[in-house]
């Protein structure tokens, strides 16, 4: 990683936000993404992600969402949730993610570069609740969610939603129950708001990630080019 990856974002309530950022190799206006990790850090696979959309043509910022009870640059390992994670996991607050969201859209949107009304989020597990809440709080005009547990605590916040979202499940997560799916999807249908919801039936939890045991390369491959082709209809390159 460069000095140009690693930034600090001011946030609102006086903390200071570290964050990854990626960039293309295009001088501008080029849309811009907020990516939005994992229980496990913006580890080296959530910068992989970055790096992967930066060279599809965005410009990208991955905030570390644990800045409050974690030290900068914290990742774990992907078999200590219960060990190392949940206790930063559950020191995350709406108010929180929310400052911190708005100060990552404030950063992303003052780069010169990028297009201010182009700014989509996506996110994977913790980072797919995360993403829905981005898509309420920021006028976004594209979200997306991997597998974004308890998704279904901000269903009343599907009123808020400004762009189009797409969600995408895997059939075989026994960490999110199919009730909670439909809580989601119920509660944006309620609220008028487009959006486009994919369950994969022969993917778990976490199938997107190349270094979890539950990866899954087709469904990976899959659901990543409906991304990229639901970014280019939104955002554009």
């Amino acid at each position: 990683m460069s000095d140009q990856n690693n930034v600090i974002i001011p946030v609102a309530d006086g903390t200071e936000m570290h964050a990854y950022a990626a960039f293309p190799s295009s001088t501008g206006p080029v849309p811009g993404i907020i990516l939005l990790q994992e229980a496990f850090g913006v580890n080296h696979h959530i910068r992989s992600v970055a790096d992967r959309l930066a060279a599809a043509g965005y410009a990208v910022i991955a905030p570390e969402l644990f800045h409050r009870t974690a030290a900068p640059g914290l990742e774990i390992a992907y078999s200590d949730f219960s060990t190392v994670a949940a206790p930063h996991f559950q020191g995350i607050t709406v108010e929180g993610l929310t400052a911190d969201l708005q100060a990552a859209h404030a950063w992303l949107t003052g780069q010169a570069l990028v297009m201010t009304t182009k700014i989509g989020s996506v996110g994977f597990c913790l980072g797919g609740r995360v993403s829905f809440l981005a898509n309420a709080v920021l006028p976004l005009a594209a979200g997306v969610s991997y597998y974004g547990g308890g998704t279904h605590l901000l269903k009343d916040r599907a009123a808020e939603l400004h762009a189009p979202h797409l969600f995408f499940w895997g059939g075989l997560d026994a960490h999110i129950k199919k009730e909670h799916i439909a809580a989601v999807t119920d509660a944006v249908d309620a609220a008028g708001k487009p959006y486009i919801n994919t369950v994969i039936s022969y993917a778990d939890h976490g199938f997107h990630c190349d270094e979890r045991p539950s990866y899954h390369p087709q469904a990976a491959a899959e659901a990543w080019a409906l991304t990229l082709a639901f970014f280019k209809e939104k955002l554009g390159v």
